[in-house]
């Protein structure tokens, strides 16, 4: 092939906790040493340097400020070109670090910050204290305060909401740079769901694939603090729960996602792994289904086309089946560290398939699911 079709390398950026710190180093130099610069050099927490540029950089009546604007480089952040705010002040010691506008406020437990403090994570925090204790003369202490303008706005598109973070997003990241796409950040990204809900005193939890799912739990009267969004990454969910005290795992979703669960299928990505028409038939032919309604059932588009043509041969069993299949799996997968139920539904939100495991489980919730 020729280079034209060969793939561009995607653009590095940097993470809101690396705009902090160098803001937060920035904003210090101008107040301390009184030199305005237009970028700084900031360590990374895994080792090495970053240098990013600074603008809006002064100091007056005894406070330093200074803005970084977030570059996610190729990444689909939704901070990306946020202006990340430190205003300096010196202090007789220490460096106590406090969040100002856009900056979320921890309200639930279960999270790396306790409730009332600023959502500003531990690595960010030791960052931003470390670059500006390379500033301050020994034994002089400073106040940080760290604001994103727009930031309340733009935490309508995180987690934030459902973790209990209100008023703004959080300052984040680990290595302190953002690679374009990065799965496992994704990944890492939902985990907290799980925490907070033990934290909350929930050993049973739901798992759901997303919004339709998080809707219907709240249909079935599913406690919302035990409900935790999975995306596709229904086994990375299921592994970080049998590393902790969870009990009891509910799979509720869209049965064209659970079905993908009982073949086996653990990252639901369709462009991953499909085995939708194939399971279904599979499980039709053990019910007793015609050769003519396996044919039917390879040929579908969605998996949703397989509930009319089940109920209309009489074989809606089909489902129940597979939600067994579907909690076998996914208890298997984690190491049968905790028991599994399973219920998918259809797009019209009606409840198709279900195993014992999932009433028991959400008998145990509480839930207002009237199966039989």
């Amino acid at each position: 092939m020729g280079s034209s079709q060969e793939k561009k390398e995607l653009k590095t950026g940097y993470t809101t906790g690396s705009c902090a710190a160098a803001a937060a180093k920035a904003a210090a130099m101008a107040l301390i040493q009184g030199e305005t610069v237009s970028q700084v050099t900031i360590s990374l927490p895994g080792g090495g340097q970053l240098t990013l540029p600074v603008s809006g950089v002064e100091a007056a009546c005894g406070r330093g400020r200074a803005e970084v604007v977030k570059d996610a480089g190729d990444d689909p952040d939704v901070t990306h070109g946020l202006t990340v705010v430190a205003e300096v002040t010196l202090e007789n010691k220490g460096v106590h670090i406090a969040g100002g506008q856009g900056i979320g406020t921890v309200t639930l437990p279960g999270l790396a910050i306790p409730v009332g403090e600023a959502a500003i994570n531990p690595v960010p925090r030791q960052m931003i204290e470390r670059e500006v204790k390379t500033v301050l003369p020994p034994g002089q202490g400073a106040s940080v305060i760290i604001s994103v303008p727009g930031g309340e706005e733009v935490a309508n598109q995180t987690m934030n909401p459902r973790l209990g973070i209100v008023g703004g997003i959080s300052i984040l990241g680990t290595g302190g740079i953002v690679r374009p796409m990065s799965e496992e950040a994704y990944r890492r990204s939902l985990v907290p769901q799980i925490d907070q809900a033990l934290a909350l005193g929930y050993r049973l939890l739901v798992l759901t694939p997303g919004r339709m799912g998080v809707r219907k739990a709240e249909e079935l009267g599913l406690p919302r603090s035990c409900v935790a969004e999975t995306s596709n990454f229904i086994g990375a969910m299921l592994e970080e729960c049998a590393q902790r005290p969870v009990e009891g795992v509910l799979l509720l979703g869209h049965l064209g996602k659970l079905v993908k669960v009982a073949a086996g299928i653990f990252h639901t990505l369709g462009k991953l792994a499909d085995g939708r028409r194939e399971t279904l038939s599979a499980y039709a032919a053990l019910e007793g289904a015609s050769r003519e309604v396996i044919e039917r059932l390879m040929n579908i588009n969605t998996a949703e086309e397989a509930v009319e043509i089940l109920r209309q041969e009489g074989l809606s069993q089909v489902f129940h089946r597979l939600a067994a299949a579907s909690s076998r799996r996914a208890a298997d997968y984690s190491g049968r560290r905790f028991k599994v139920g399973t219920l998918m539904y259809s797009l019209k939100g009606e409840i198709v398939g279900y195993d014992e495991q999932a009433k028991q489980i959400g008998g145990e919730l509480a839930w207002k699911a009237s199966l039989k």
